[in-house]
């Protein structure tokens, strides 16, 4: 059996053979051997409905498209790289991607960790990593010609350092290649442990990033129970106090049941933590078995948050609807919300 895309393929004779497609919430074989189940969430009962009714106009995004779009698809697919913008269905793929640039997402499609509001595939690599992917992530940032590289993966919580290594190998063969190219790491928490931290933030990168993901009331159910509120604030702490140079990051999704009160006071946690930058975007439900959006936050208070954020001291707040932790990343320190239009 081999996968091509999220279509399982049978052999006939060496000639693939589409099957069934595996559905949101059932379990499956991976190429390597080992099971997971697709988006994430195992399906149980019926799906919650939400109560809000039709998406409202300004979380529209384009359809993915364009020539630039498909050369980057291309790449991706050659080298064997997955990426965040298709693994997390993010609706900004089209425009970031024809900028030119693409979050690519190492150590695997598959994370030991099962958060609800991620639509990732969750299973046990039992120590799976793809041993040629440093050099072929580094080879595509060149073809690519990019100036600017978001590295992010999943959780890998069966290797031992939580796959810190294979993060540092990757930001050092990119920097081998295009030592020009700023390298950006969204990582794991390396379960608080702080020496695999500083194996990341030691490598050479110019901006390292964990999630806070939501207010500390809603750190459970949201995330993972492996996950922690007070342990992200104290890994982006220690990645600051290791290495001042280094420009730290975290993202906030909104519309999950949150307060006001409760955005304003983890932002206030995030600075006491030394954060540099800022992203808040609205949470978007990946499939029925996922956790319902509670409200949808308009983008003239999306601009209201930016403006408290600033007043607190982030060096930039990239505050909108559609925005991804990732968005447009090349250009978060413009201080201009990322050429995001100012609500009306």
């Amino acid at each position: 059996m081999v996968f091509f895309g999220f279509f399982p393929m049978a052999e006939f004779k060496g000639i693939p053979i589409a099957t069934r497609p595996v559905r949101s919430g059932e379990k499956y074989q991976t190429p390597q051997g080992f099971s997971a189940i697709r988006d994430g969430i195992k399906q149980q009962g019926e799906a919650v409905s939400t109560p809000l009714g039709v998406k409202p106009l300004w979380l529209r995004a384009k359809m993915p498209d364009g020539e630039v779009f498909n050369a980057v698809r291309g790449i991706v697919r050659e080298h064997r790289l997955a990426t965040v913008c298709e693994e997390a269905k993010c609706p900004n793929i089209g425009e970031c991607w024809n900028h030119g640039t693409a979050t690519i997402m190492l150590m695997g499609a598959v994370c030991t960790r099962a958060c609800r509001f991620c639509s990732v595939d969750t299973g046990n690599p039992r120590g799976w990593l793809d041993a040629e992917e440093p050099d072929n992530t580094a080879r595509t940032v060149e073809l690519m010609g990019l100036k600017y590289v978001v590295l992010t993966s999943v959780n890998r919580d069966d290797l031992p350092d939580g796959g810190a290594q294979h993060f540092a190998a990757t930001v050092l063969a990119i920097k081998r290649r295009t030592p020009a190219t700023a390298v950006e790491a969204l990582t794991p928490d390396f379960q608080g442990v702080l020496t695999d931290v500083a194996t990341v933030v030691d490598s050479g990168l110019e901006v390292f990033a964990q999630n806070v993901e939501t207010v500390r009331r809603l750190t459970h159910p949201v995330r993972d129970a492996r996950a922690g509120y007070e342990r992200t604030l104290q890994v982006l702490a220690y990645a600051k106090q290791h290495r001042a140079s280094v420009l730290t990051k975290t993202s906030l999704m909104l519309g999950l049941g949150e307060t006001d009160a409760e955005i304003l006071e983890t932002m206030q946690d995030c600075r006491a933590a030394q954060v540099d930058i800022l992203t808040l975007g609205q949470y978007l439900r990946p499939t029925p078995h996922h956790l319902a959006v509670q409200r949808y936050v308009t983008p003239a208070q999306f601009d209201a948050f930016r403006q408290q954020g600033l007043a607190l001291g982030f060096r930039e707040v990239v505050s909108g609807p559609l925005v991804r932790s990732s968005y447009r990343a090349e250009r978060v320190l413009e201080q201009n919300n990322c050429g995001l239009p100012a609500a009306p």
